[in-house]
């Protein structure tokens, strides 16, 4: 059980790899938190930064961008939609 304090966020965006996953996927997987933690409790992040250990990832500057649009559309959708079915 989390505290009613707290917020859960959600690492689903990988910052090891430049694919960017599809949106419906995380969209379906924050559905999927929300029935644990209430949806003004979550939040949707990347896993770690993006440059994880010393040598960094195989990320150019413009993936990473594309990974946090994708980060704060779905954060937008999330809220805006509701439950995804």
């Amino acid at each position: 059980m989390v505290p009613s304090d707290k917020v859960v966020v959600l690492g689903l965006v990988s910052t090891k790899i430049p694919d960017l996953g599809v949106a419906d996927d995380l969209l379906r997987r924050i559905d999927a938190a929300e029935r644990n933690v209430a949806a003004e409790r979550l939040a949707l992040s990347t896993q770690c930064g993006f440059a994880s250990d010393f040598r960094g990832n195989p990320l150019s500057q413009d993936d990473q961008w594309r990974k946090l649009e994708l980060v704060a559309s779905v954060s937008q959708r999330a809220r805006a939609c509701g439950p995804v079915t």
